[in-house]
């Protein structure tokens, strides 16, 4: 499953193949539905850091089981959020129970 952007050629660094297993790109696809959805730029999962799309694609990668501790920024790249959609992820591995934003 090759997924390909809109902003492809204003990407800082070429495309990584995470997996060759048909079976776990099929899960990657299947949790799109099922990413959290606090208000974006907030903290509201408590996780230290706000959410946005890195949370979501180090979420979907995370609960899919491939290794996103070993994904790392291009070069003089960064990633804001990237570690609250792990945390989220670790966080619902452990105990099974799906977050919820805090009551505002």
């Amino acid at each position: 499953m090759k997924a390909v952007g809109g902003d492809v050629a204003e990407a800082v660094d070429s495309p990584r193949r995470l997996t060759n297993d048909e079976d776990r790109a099929r899960r990657v696809r299947d949790l799109i539905a099922q990413v959290p959805t606090p208000v974006w730029g907030r903290d509201e999962l408590a996780t230290g850091e706000m959410w946005n799309s890195n949370s979501v694609i180090a979420w979907v990668i995370a609960r899919s089981g491939l290794d996103a501790k070993s994904i790392r920024p291009p070069a003089g790249g960064r990633a804001p959020g990237w570690q609250a959609g792990l945390a989220v992820a670790r966080r619902q591995n452990e105990t099974g129970i799906t977050d919820r934003p805090q009551e505002r």
